[in-house]
């Protein structure tokens, strides 16, 4: 299982990173084949909890190599990986401990609509911009 969702994982994170006018030419998710993929947390993020309520992730990125010359040019550490943070208020971290790699994003959503008594719609429309703020971030993929 986790050979095949590795696979799709790097596909997800295509999808994910198409953004502005230099959209790649990978497969656009329908809404109905997005909502039943499983998210996954990267396991290069390291998790640490503030309080019950707001948590920090540290999580790799790769600087593309123009802006890494750039970087050394100007007295800038070495090398093109950078550690970044992202810390989550706690509507984000309630939806990131329920991202658990056994759950549909469809089930997220109706577990975060149900605990905050949203309606579906509305709740779909915030889990899935958090979900797709995560993935463009490279803290989760589907799959």
């Amino acid at each position: 299982m986790i050979v095949n969702c590795s696979m799709e994982f790097v596909h997800a994170m295509r999808v994910f990173r198409t953004r502005g006018s230099r959209r790649s030419h990978a497969k656009q998710l329908h809404r109905a084949e997005a909502l039943n993929l499983t998210p996954v947390k990267n396991v290069q993020a390291v998790v640490e909890r503030l309080t019950a309520n707001e948590v920090i992730i540290n999580y790799p990125t790769i600087m593309r190599p123009w802006i890494a010359g750039w970087v050394k040019r100007f007295g800038g550490p070495e090398g093109r990986v950078q550690t970044k943070k992202l810390q989550l208020d706690a509507l984000g971290t309630e939806v990131w401990d329920l991202v658990d790699g056994k759950r549909s994003v469809r089930q997220v959503i109706q577990a975060f609509a149900a605990k905050h008594q949203l309606q579906p719609k509305e709740a779909e429309v915030a889990v899935t911009r958090f979900i797709r703020e995560l993935g463009q971030r490279g803290l989760i993929g589907l799959c």
